[in-house]
């Protein structure tokens, strides 16, 4: 058998062994914090008027506007995201995640770059601006604290 069949025959396997690891991989990350207890897909949309708009990126229902000069964490992590996307050519299109896990993280993701934040390294009230935007009250039900 020549060098090529043999490489050719390989590749099935190869593909299957990373595959086995990518999924073991995704399986113990989500072990790590236990299980999803909310979760909301966001876009955050400045208003001429200078408040930001912060919108359920399933339905298109307005969540809540935050007014001008408020919300400092909020509009200071947000920016800062936008602005790496800015970096990598990515737009508007793909919303925020924003996630509580049952072990009592708050994260906030950016599927378009791949970013992740963990909002109680903030504070607590930091983290608490952002538990009003996910659709169950977290401390009625022991998240964050």
């Amino acid at each position: 058998m020549t060098q090529e069949p043999r490489k050719r025959a390989l590749r099935p396997i190869f593909a299957l062994v990373a595959l086995s690891l990518l999924t073991v991989s995704a399986f113990a990350a989500a072990d790590e914090r236990g299980q999803i207890v909310a979760s909301r897909d966001l876009r955050f949309t400045d208003r001429p008027d200078g408040a930001v708009e912060v919108t359920n990126a399933a339905t298109g229902e307005t969540i809540t506007v935050l007014a001008p000069e408020s919300h400092a964490f909020i509009r200071a992590l947000m920016r800062g995201l936008v602005r790496q996307r800015v970096r990598e050519s990515k737009g508007p299109e793909i919303p925020f995640r924003l996630t509580a896990w049952s072990d009592g993280e708050l994260i906030l993701d950016d599927p378009a770059t791949h970013r992740s934040v963990e909002l109680a390294a903030f504070g607590h009230s930091n983290e608490a601006d952002f538990v009003e935007l996910l659709p169950l009250k977290l401390r009625d039900i022991g998240g964050p604290q």
